[in-house]
């Protein structure tokens, strides 16, 4: 079944197309992306624990920092309201002591600039007795009246320390220091009407919150009812006296039933992590936030610099497995080639291993692969050498078969003339190596014609066409070859003559027919022949070449598959041994479509120095009859 050539890299007509996704390529990509995966993971992982980690520490830190501040602040809004009851009940018993208790009380505390004495009246306050810091009112160039018109605008609030409640507000309103305003119930002598009030500048709160908040956080005092600034690091929140009321934290201060939490949210689209505490005097709430960038900045350095780190690890991975492809692949390159060169027959290969490795006993592998082929080949050349090559691919593939088949071939014989005359001037050496030199020219023809020699007998020659494989017109393929023998021999004979190299002649027959080709001999030595009438007549037509005076004859049946391609001339029917009818034999003076084809035996027999003696023809004294004329 075809597939896509992208799938199995066959491309059109077989042939193997590289793939773009060579190994080299995916070895960087499949090892790229498991480091990448990998350092990824692990980058995601411990960001994702350190962020984590890091949220858990702010969150906890921002509890127990409100709890500080708020305690911290209860602290101080105790303690001043303790000092405030003293000095209220001493100026109630020794109202004589008012002057002395000005200047030493504020001496004491710098922080307090008013403490004053208020009566309920209906839905206001009446004032009582009033100390003012007066070194306070120096340094901001103000008056007293400045002070006492704070009470006023604070009014509704501070009502609420006759119902026994702490209450603090942000008196800053009007002044260029921020200010906060406490008030306090004051219930001397079974009265609960009265209550305290104290302004003190801001300076301990924001000094607070400064020190306890650090750069990454903001810390600051909102009150619960209306949500707007007591206290901030920054003071120009502090002095108009700004409202955080629409603040998500401050909605959720003001609406939770816990007096502390966390509470993460988002204001003008960017993350904070928050926490709140309520304290429990003066109806005021403590916030901590932060924004989570800022919190997290060293997270988010650690993941970029994991990043860069990732880059570069990548990077030598890529350029390591890189060179380390190209060592891997490189051998198998060269094994590329090396098959390639096997391919086209070069056997000799002998490659060094590159690596102790796979690859490396691929190599050796290989190695022993091409010195088996070379030995095969060698045996092949050799074997080729004393039987048909064809024969000897088709034995050594297993491709020959077992037994006998009938197949219609093309036999051809042929003989040298007065061989027995020639071979006893000669010395035995002498004949075999002129023998030689005369098959190694016949040969030749006989493998250009894709025929198979069968067996040399003596100084002849036996060999067949279409006995393995068909290639074409089997007679057409024997007769062109008989005709290349005839110039060959003409060329050979060039420069011959004399007693130790005297003038070679021959006579051919061919003929064409059914024969058995199979395999015939015993268990120790076998040989792959043609048998049948048609080699018989073979043999015979050859030697009639020679009562002829024709050096190549060719028989009724051999001339019927090559009608129309030669210029013939018939000779006289004969009777053959073996034979009970007459056999039409044509002398072949050669192909119609070759332009210096002999004109007639007369002009064949001149230009091929072919002997012939009309009154002698017939058989030699002594020779066995194997045929007679018919005339």
């Amino acid at each position: 079944m075809q597939t896509a050539a992208s799938d199995n890299g066959q491309g059109a007509g077989g042939e193997f197309r590289l793939s773009r996704w060579t190994i080299r390529l995916k070895l960087m990509l499949i090892i790229s992306g498991i480091i990448l995966a990998s350092l990824m993971l692990m980058i995601f992982l411990a960001s994702a624990f350190f962020r984590s980690d890091s949220q858990l520490r702010v969150e906890e830190n921002n509890l127990k920092l409100n709890s500080v501040i708020a305690s911290n602040i209860q602290s101080s809004i105790s303690a001043i309201n303790r000092n405030a009851l003293v000095v209220a009940r001493i100026l109630d018993k020794s109202p004589a002591l008012e002057s002395e208790l000005e200047n030493t009380m504020f001496q004491v505390d710098p922080n307090l600039i008013y403490l004053g004495v208020y009566r309920r009246s209906g839905e206001g306050l009446s004032a009582g007795r009033q100390l003012i810091n007066p070194e306070f009112l120096v340094e901001n160039q103000l008056l007293r009246t400045d002070i006492y018109s704070i009470t006023p605008r604070h009014t509704q609030t501070f009502l609420r320390s006759t119902g026994g409640q702490t209450t603090m507000v942000n008196a800053s309103p009007g002044f260029e220091v921020p200010l906060v305003g406490l008030s306090f119930p004051y219930t001397e002598g079974g009265d609960s009407n009265r209550i305290l009030v104290a302004y003190l500048k801001m300076d301990f709160f924001i000094d607070a919150f400064k020190s306890e908040g650090g750069g990454l956080v903001t810390t600051f005092m909102v009150a619960l009812d209306d949500g707007t600034v007591v206290a901030h690091n920054d003071e120009d929140l502090v002095l108009p006296g700004a409202s955080f009321a629409e603040l998500p934290i401050v909605e959720e201060l003001r609406t939770s039933d816990k007096n502390n939490g966390q509470f993460p949210y988002s204001d003008e689209g960017e993350a904070h992590l928050g926490a709140f505490s309520k304290l429990e005097l003066a109806g005021q709430g403590i916030i901590y936030t932060a924004k989570e960038a800022e919190v997290f900045a060293e997270v988010y350095n650690i993941q970029r610099r994991n990043i860069y780190l990732m880059i570069v690890i990548i990077s030598a991975a890529i350029l390591f497995v890189f060179f380390f492809a190209r060592s891997l692949v490189q051998p198998i390159l060269r094994l590329v080639t090396a098959a390639r060169m096997i391919r086209d027959g070069q056997y000799d290969i002998d490659m060094d291993p590159a690596h102790a490795d796979e690859v490396g006993l691929l190599t050796d592998s290989f190695n022993s692969m091409s010195r088996g082929l070379q030995e095969r080949e060698n045996l092949k050349v050799s074997f080729g050498k004393f039987v048909n090559k064809e024969l000897a691919e088709m034995s050594l593939s297993g491709e020959l078969p077992l037994g006998g088949s009938k197949k219609d071939v093309a036999v051809f014989f042929s003989d040298i003339r007065s061989f027995t005359a020639i071979s006893e001037k000669l010395r035995p050496e002498e004949v075999v190596e002129f023998l030689n030199e005369y098959f190694h020219h016949m040969v030749g023809c006989v493998n250009q014609t894709h025929g198979t020699v069968d067996k040399f007998i003596g100084d002849a020659l036996m060999a067949t066409w279409g006995t393995f494989r068909e290639h074409g017109n089997e007679a057409e393929n024997a007769i062109n070859s008989a005709l290349m023998m005839r110039e060959a021999l003409k060329e050979y004979n060039k420069g011959r003559g004399g007693a130790r190299k005297p003038i070679i002649k021959m006579g051919a027959g061919i003929n064409y027919g059914p024969v058995i080709a199979g395999q015939i001999g015993s268990d120790e030595k076998k040989e792959f022949t043609v048998l049948g009438d048609t080699v018989n007549l073979a043999s015979r037509v050859e030697s009639l070449t020679k009562h002829f005076g024709a050096d190549l004859l060719i028989t009724q049946f051999a001339l019927d598959k090559v009608k129309g391609l030669y210029n013939v001339e018939q000779m006289d029917a004969m009777r053959v041994k073996g034979k009970s009818k007459p056999v039409k034999v044509y002398a072949v003076l050669g192909r119609k479509d070759d332009p210096s084809c002999p004109k007639n035996m007369s002009e064949l027999r001149k230009r091929y120095n072919i002997d012939y003696d009309a009154s002698k023809a017939g058989k030699p004294a002594g020779e066995e009859v194997k045929y007679e004329s018919v005339k």
